[in-house]
């Protein structure tokens, strides 16, 4: 496991495709398409759910439903796809992922019926794993002094990718309420192409290992993920994390719109400088923050930083107040994710890298499908009070909470484990 770690100063030497090298530009390029085209569906996948409903309340319900589907589908298909691509290599399961994306984009955008949305939806969460075979392409092809530096970087791409994804989607979708849909399809048909004729392979075969379905299993995923020497309770800071930042998208506009009266501008504006921020900080700033501070240090900084600035959100008693807790909570807790990846990553044995950011991401969509339920319902107990109230908040006074309880196992967690350092930059 930790002994087959590529050792701390030496570079991976990508086996290469067709004369090229597997190298960072070409998954950045990838994801930044692949966030794009998931980005462009976000603001009217909930209008064309209302298309199929009544009222409100069913439209809340069903929507629910939708996104319930994506995350189960997930959850189950993540560690398969990622235990794939251990065995058959990143690209093919990449390819895989870029059809049923572009397949599941144009069966929504032809949908007549809400069944339909659902069965897309879950056929879509099976096939898709892009985010965690990324996050293993990175790890193949990246010393692990350098890996929470470059999971960085794909964490800058996917925040310029729900800048410009809802921005385009929110025109698109006003010209006709489908046409997001198509464009995003077409995009993930070029994202596809563009794997197949110009996207290295980055793990030889050398380094693969046979396909177990006991070790693709989810749950057994998930209880070898906590087993990683190295990692042992990072695994519930990730959990409480995640959970956190799903609540945190499920209720935000709801929230807005309760506390302050915002409308689509506002609150289209607000997450353009969330997005923003997410690609100055880990794009730019946290390079800088790797060479002053430790793993330790920027973990629970991060995280303590990430508490404050939920409750932040929770106590903003006007709108302006929003802006300045993204704009400074981001900057100060902006690398802990990256870092506590990098920690993942770096016990992980290089030839079960696809299988562990599979483990990742399936505990990720598992918090996803929790998130909106959690969200609701404490937003549900304080819908009723009038604009301004701080008790609006409580969807994030909980969010702080979870990040409170995260703090304190990392803390314990970086006492009983020294962590791998990390290299100047």
């Amino acid at each position: 496991m930790v002994s087959d770690v590529i050792p701390q100063g030496a570079s991976p030497q990508p086996a290469p495709v067709g004369g090229r090298q597997a190298a960072m530009v070409f998954i950045m390029i990838t994801v930044l398409i692949d966030m794009v085209s998931i980005g462009l569906i976000v603001p009217v996948l909930p209008l064309l759910v209302g298309t199929f409903t009544g009222n409100a309340a069913e439209q809340t319900f069903w929507f629910g439903a939708v996104a319930f589907s994506f995350g189960v589908a997930n959850f189950f298909g993540s560690p398969v796809l990622g235990a794939l691509s251990d065995r058959y290599g990143r690209r093919p399961v990449l390819l895989i992922g870029f059809s049923g994306l572009a397949l599941s984009f144009f069966v929504t955008g032809l949908a007549n019926a809400l069944w339909m949305l659902i069965a897309v939806r879950l056929f879509s969460g099976a096939m898709q794993a892009n985010a965690a075979v990324a996050n293993a392409y990175v790890a193949d092809i990246t010393a692990p002094e350098d890996r929470a530096r470059r999971f960085g970087l794909l964490g800058a791409m996917f925040g310029l990718g729900f800048i410009l994804g809802p921005a385009m989607g929110g025109l698109l979708g006003s010209i006709d309420l489908h046409l997001p849909f198509f464009v995003a399809g077409t995009l993930s048909v070029l994202n596809g192409l563009y794997g197949y004729f110009v996207l290295p392979e980055s793990l030889p075969p050398a380094k693969r290992r046979a396909f177990e379905w006991r070790r693709a299993n989810p749950f057994s995923a998930l209880a070898g993920l906590a087993r990683l020497q190295g990692v042992g309770l990072l695994v519930a800071v990730i959990g409480l994390a995640s959970l956190a930042q799903f609540t945190l998208h499920n209720s935000m506009v709801l929230y807005t719109t309760f506390k302050f009266g915002w409308g689509p501008a506002q609150n289209g504006w607000f997450l353009l400088v969330v997005g923003l921020m997410s690609v100055l900080v880990q794009g730019f700033l946290l390079k800088h923050l790797l060479n002053r501070f430790s793993v330790r240090g920027l973990a629970i900084s991060g995280l303590m930083a990430s508490s404050l600035t939920y409750l932040g959100f929770g106590l903003a008693s006007e709108g302006w107040m929003m802006f300045t807790v993204v704009v400074v909570g981001n900057i100060l807790s902006g690398g802990a994710a990256a870092v506590i990846q990098s920690q993942v990553s770096n016990a992980a044995d290089p030839r079960s890298q696809g299988q562990t950011m599979g483990s990742v991401s399936a505990l990720n969509s598992l918090m996803a499908v929790a998130a909106p339920v959690i969200g609701a319902s404490l937003l549900g107990m304080v819908s009723h009070r009038p604009q301004g109230d701080w008790l609006i908040g409580l969807p994030f006074y909980f969010c702080a909470l979870l990040q409170v309880i995260g703090t304190v196992i990392a803390i314990l967690h970086f006492r009983r484990q020294q962590p791998l350092a990390l290299a100047p930059v």
